[in-house]
């Protein structure tokens, strides 16, 4: 039966981990010196050969030639775990094995020795989808196990597993595989088969896998389905959706020459070929940043990452200019960015490939003409310069040094927008405002717990003065807290939000410093005609301020 290729050349030693040299060596050493630990945490992105690491690591504890860098691959041990037939190595699924009672079960039978090899090794993979009360219960076994037991665990999601964990493990994080590494890999694999290959085409492949040598493979894999006799880079074009660098010279040329309706005929040629659109801005980027890196280091000609060194290539880099250049790559990536939330994708390419086509410039100054300006209109100004000298001598007066006068700084106060209390006074109720202050101490509290105690801060001494059914005010101790708070976007926006949550209202607010606030209160009621309104607060009555002091708030009760 037919395998994919990374099944049939998944790593069997340390030395065919491709890009993780970091990580091997290490394993390598503590084999020599038998110094190897009781459990270990690979993490990583997919494809990596963390698992791999782990079954070629689990064979080399057990082979019968240690102590050893490598397994041998050919003791009756490397050969039954390699092929499965020995239960002292034993591979669980996080994924699908996550509750409380497996973890149980492997914490129940850790105690028995391996039936035919010295150490039973566990192998966890995705261990961050294991439920928080397995964790617990692997807890105690993962710190001191018998002797004879190594864990080895693995996952993509380091952050999700407990410190508890990882404290307890000797941690390595694989790292993605560069292109280069990949096509080296690849190289090899095609030799060994004997695959006929483009050299391009396995430099697509290995850019579409984006740094895992699995995916690399099974790209690899389908593109030998899908070609003949030969893999050539229009076949691995295909497969990866990746765009020909043919369109992209030729799109490059149209956006240069500022011609919009060529930019979007060569996109509807490539939608109606099942280009992905995402793939087709991120090829974009690549081939502006070769761009780039080939016009201000040619030297670096290997690091291209996506562009070939083709004739309409070259000509490209020397008419484009770098502030263009980085004009279009921030254009692209906010498009980039724009389509992963919306399912219009097609359409924010049409329009940033009009932008682009639109952008100008900044920067004019290489133009010759431009220059020649500049000079004329700088040698006009010295010759003025020079006749104003000879036409108005300096008087004694006027060559003695002058102080100079510092500018005066005006430190405006805060002033609150007095209509708008008023508007808000005119409506305000007694049952508006108790509404607001019952809620009052919660927002300090929700602001808290969002981590926000710079906005709660401000409040801390202040508390709404009056209310009406759509606004209200807040009277602020001190002036610069006010001024502070009020010219904060964020604090309003935030404020502003918890405010509607709590109350379920979209109340609109205004803050007033407390000289302020009762400066307009006294006036408000004055024009009135009453003593005071019913939606605003009360006067603190001086007898009962001093009777808090003597007994305490929690003893008195008011009456009107």
């Amino acid at each position: 039966m037919y395998q994919a290729l990374y099944r049939v050349w998944r790593p069997q030693t340390f030395v065919d981990v491709v890009g993780q040299e970091h990580v091997t060596k290490t394993l390598q050493n503590a084999l020599l010196q038998q110094k190897t630990s009781h459990a270990y945490l690979f993490s990583g992105p997919r494809g990596t050969g963390k698992t791999s690491a782990a079954k070629i690591l689990a064979k080399a504890v057990n082979c019968q030639k240690m102590p050893v860098a490598e397994p041998c691959n050919e003791c009756p041990s490397c050969l039954g775990i390699t092929d499965g037939s020995i239960q002292d190595v034993i591979e669980i699924d996080a994924a699908s094995n996550n509750g409380v009672e497996e973890i149980r079960d492997i914490r129940d039978k850790v105690k028995y020795a391996p039936n035919s090899v010295p150490y039973k090794v566990y192998i966890i993979d995705e261990v961050h989808m294991l439920s928080i009360g397995a964790f617990n219960a692997l807890l105690k076994t993962l710190e001191e196990p018998p002797k004879h037991v190594i864990f080895i665990l693995a996952t993509t999601e380091p952050h999700k597993i407990p410190l508890t964990i990882i404290s307890r493990c000797q941690r390595f994080d694989f790292k993605r595989i560069t292109a280069q590494d990949l096509v080296n890999r690849m190289v090899h694999i095609a030799s060994e088969t004997g695959l006929k290959y483009e050299e391009k085409a396995l430099h697509v492949i290995a850019q579409a896998a984006s740094g895992g040598m699995r995916d690399a493979l099974s790209l690899l894999d389908q593109a030998i389905s899908f070609s003949t006799d030969l893999v050539t880079i229009e076949d691995a074009l295909t497969v990866t959706g990746s765009v020909s660098q043919n369109y992209l010279n030729k799109l490059v040329h149209a956006i240069q020459g500022k011609n919009i309706s060529e930019a979007l005929t060569i996109l509807e040629e490539l939608t109606l070929k099942g280009k992905d659109p995402a793939r087709f801005v991120e090829d974009l980027i690549l081939y502006f940043r070769d761009l780039l890196l080939y016009q201000t280091a040619p030297n670096l000609e290997e690091s291209l990452e996506r562009a070939m060194l083709d004739d309409e290539f070259v000509e490209l880099v020397q008419t484009i200019q770098p502030e263009q250049i980085y004009e279009y790559m921030d254009v692209l990536n906010k498009t980039q960015q724009d389509m992963k939330f919306s399912n219009h994708a097609k359409i924010y390419l049409e329009v940033c490939l009009v932008k682009l086509c639109q952008t100008q410039t900044q920067n004019n100054i290489n133009n010759v003409d431009g220059i020649q300006e500049l000079l004329v209109k700088i040698n006009s100004l010295e010759k003025q310069l020079e006749d104003l000298k000879v036409n108005r001598p300096v008087t004694e007066e006027q060559a003695q040094p002058q102080p100079t006068k510092k500018p005066t700084r005006t430190n405006k106060g805060f002033q609150a927008n007095t209509g708008k209390i008023r508007e808000i006074l005119s409506s305000a109720t007694r049952d508006d405002l108790n509404i607001i202050k019952s809620k009052w101490g919660n927002l300090l509290e929700q602001l808290n717990q969002r981590q926000m105690r710079s906005q709660a801060a401000l409040l801390m001494d202040a508390e709404p003065a009056a209310a009406s059914s759509t606004a209200f005010v807040i009277k602020f101790k001190y002036e610069i807290h006010c001024k502070m708070a009020m010219e904060n976007a964020k604090f309003l926006e935030v404020t502003a939000g918890l405010v509607e949550e709590l109350t379920g209202k979209r109340l609109q607010f205004i803050g007033v410093p407390e000289a302020q606030w009762l400066e307009i209160r006294k006036d408000f009621l004055q024009n009135q005609g009453h003593e005071q309104d019913q939606g605003e607060e009360e006067a603190p009555d001086p007898l009962i301020q001093e009777a808090v002091k003597l007994v305490g708030e929690e003893l008195i009760e008011i009456k009107n």
